[in-house]
């Protein structure tokens, strides 16, 4: 990766979280063997990127019980009856937190919504090791996060490499243009673009339509945070977002699948 610029440690919120995921993933160790087993054993997950490519807008619903920034969100979520939900709305995919202390989520979680519904499930953590996506694999994920601002250049090499021997996809998030570089450099195929910045949990509007119109025609251009109406999808639209992420307003909702519909379907220009 060269002629990329130095990276630095996370601070803030994020970087208090990746600290935590990495003893996390320091506990995974003991269980690689039966991990690679059942990641061995798993059927083939449905296609995340490819779910994602089409004329219209595709909504990836999250299931997201709290968050730092809002608190709880909807504690008493069903993982599995709110995917279901979302697959009656709409949703092209459903990206799932799996993240427990800040978030309230869990693998279990994950392995909820793959028996629950056929559509692509992105596992949403801190991703800071490869046994973490091996992890991913065994409860069935189509993809899983990878954070660029979390990441050295090595470990996001390491990370995606170890994603593609899994035949694991990944979303790369980025917030500005050297992060979207780095991504690019180490050939994303799907780039999120995340509208708040998870070190201070503030947020630039802004953001998303920005680097979106900088990713390469080809690439799928997921829209990140602070959308909440079919007003802020139409927007992304225009901008070339091939899908937008969706967590808080849609888990937060009494009627997860209005919620989604209400956002799905709308037609999308701008990039290729």
């Amino acid at each position: 990766m060269q002629g990329l610029g130095a990276w630095t440690p996370p601070g803030g919120t994020l970087g208090e979280i990746v600290a935590e995921a990495a003893q996390r993933a320091e506990a995974l160790h003991s269980r690689t063997a039966e991990l690679a087993a059942q990641a061995r054993d798993a059927s083939p997950p449905p296609a995340f990127a490819p779910a994602l490519r089409g004329n219209h807008v595709a909504v990836i619903a999250e299931v997201k019980r709290k968050s730092p920034s809002k608190g709880w969100i909807n504690p008493g979520l069903s993982a599995g009856e709110q995917a279901a939900a979302y697959a009656s709305g709409g949703a092209a995919a459903v990206s799932v937190l799996t993240e427990p202390a800040h978030f309230g989520g869990s693998t279990d979680d994950l392995r909820a919504v793959r028996e629950r519904v056929s559509l692509p499930a992105l596992k949403k953590d801190f991703h800071v090791d490869p046994v973490q996506l091996l992890e991913a694999k065994a409860a069935g994920a189509s993809a899983a996060l990878l954070i660029v601002r979390a990441l050295s250049h090595d470990a996001l090499q390491r990370m995606t490499d170890a994603a593609a021997g899994l035949e694991l996809e990944c979303l790369v998030e980025v917030r500005d243009a050297e992060e979207l570089d780095r991504a690019l450099a180490v050939g994303a195929e799907a780039i999120g673009v995340n509208s708040r910045n998870l070190e201070t949990l503030t947020i630039d509007s802004a953001a998303a339509e920005r680097l979106i119109r900088l990713i390469p025609n080809g690439i799928v251009a997921v829209a990140e945070s602070a959308v909440s109406s079919r007003e802020d999808v139409e927007r992304l639209g225009r901008a070339g977002a091939n899908a937008v992420l969706v967590g808080s307003a849609v888990s937060a909702a009494s009627d997860p699948a209005t919620a989604v519909r209400r956002l799905a379907g709308v037609a999308r220009s701008g990039r290729g």
